[in-house]
């Protein structure tokens, strides 16, 4: 079982920065890509960054690009999220997630949140002065 359990969440003043981790078990991460996504209270979930097997190619939401940034250490069965220049609008839950199965590509991930179906319990954030 496929199991994903972020942290590192808390509350930052605006400029500010955190660092979220995601501890993956119940399967060999090497062979999955990993996105990240978040929620908002009263909106949609929203994908936000995800990173290819091996860490060859990441793709990022325009509204956090230059700022956020996706990585991944297989050796230690985790995936990490370094948010810099937070702003009230990264305020939500940050989860990590999985797809049903095994990568094929190891040059490319999506953020669409369709495509990914093992989900972290979610970690908050918010920014705020």
């Amino acid at each position: 079982q496929l199991q994903l359990v972020e942290s590192g969440g808390g509350l930052v003043q605006p400029g500010g920065s955190l660092r979220l981790s995601c501890a993956t078990s119940g399967f060999i991460l090497d062979y999955y890509t990993i996105g990240w996504f978040r929620q908002a209270p009263g909106k949609e979930r929203e994908g936000v960054a995800c990173i290819s097997r091996s860490g060859g190619s990441t793709n990022y939401v325009g509204s956090v690009k230059g700022r956020f940034t996706i990585s991944r250490d297989d050796a230690k069965n985790a995936v990490y999220l370094q948010m810099n220049s937070l702003n009230p609008e990264d305020t939500a839950v940050y989860y990590c997630a999985a797809p049903g199965r095994p990568t094929i590509s190891r040059g490319y991930c999506t953020t669409r949140s369709t495509e990914y179906d093992y989900w972290g319990q979610g970690t908050q954030v918010t920014v705020s002065s």
